[in-house]
């Protein structure tokens, strides 16, 4: 991801990981976490219990060395350019994507999905947020006014409703009767939780 220096980038950050946590089951914390598209400052990770943290993100081998420490196993990846994820079937309880979504290329996306259905445990949770359609002319002045990363949301492929991102995960082959809906910030984001 781009650099994020916007002035209210912060704030959205711990809006979005509290939200996530707050949907998080207690029973899911003991196993692995992969929070995909992570960042170089981890954020959500360095503010979760699990008993495993994983993540990916396009990242220099030396920021990876420091997390490591943190016990915060980040790989090096481009969930754009990779065809499959560096993990064995069934191997994470929780996958989170925070704010990334809306960054995958369409053509590229289908994909995308079926590996994180791949990676996902049985009766584990996936959890997206996502700007809402009406959240983007906001976004779009925010940006001008560097409230938010203008490279960031320069970055964005597309909007989401909860329609159109159920239909997606279906087609990945999760079942829409093992999903969640909901909104956060005033509506302006979106949350979803798909269980496999």
């Amino acid at each position: 991801m781009a650099n994020t220096d916007g002035f209210l980038e912060s704030f959205l950050s711990k809006k979005r990981a509290s939200t996530v946590n707050k949907l998080i089951p207690a029973s899911h914390r003991s196993g692995r976490i992969l929070d995909i598209g992570c960042g170089t400052y981890p954020f959500f990770l360095l503010n979760t219990d699990f008993a495993e943290k994983h993540g990916i993100e396009r990242i220099a081998t030396q920021k990876i060395d420091q997390l490591n420490k943190q016990k915060i196993y980040i790989k090096s990846y481009d969930i754009e350019q990779e065809t499959t994820m560096p993990y064995d079937d069934n191997y994470f309880d929780v996958l989170t994507m925070l704010a990334v979504f809306e960054h995958i290329t369409i053509n590229n996306l289908s994909k995308v999905l079926t590996e994180i259905h791949r990676v996902l445990k049985p009766g584990g949770k996936y959890i997206i947020t996502t700007p809402t359609p009406v959240a983007d002319v906001i976004l779009t002045i925010m940006a001008k006014f560097k409230l938010i990363s203008a490279d960031l949301f320069g970055e964005h492929q597309d909007v989401y409703t909860h329609k159109k991102t159920a239909s997606l995960l279906q087609s990945a082959g999760f079942q829409k009767e093992k999903m969640s809906f909901g909104s956060f910030e005033i509506y302006m984001n979106l949350w979803i939780m798909a269980t496999k």
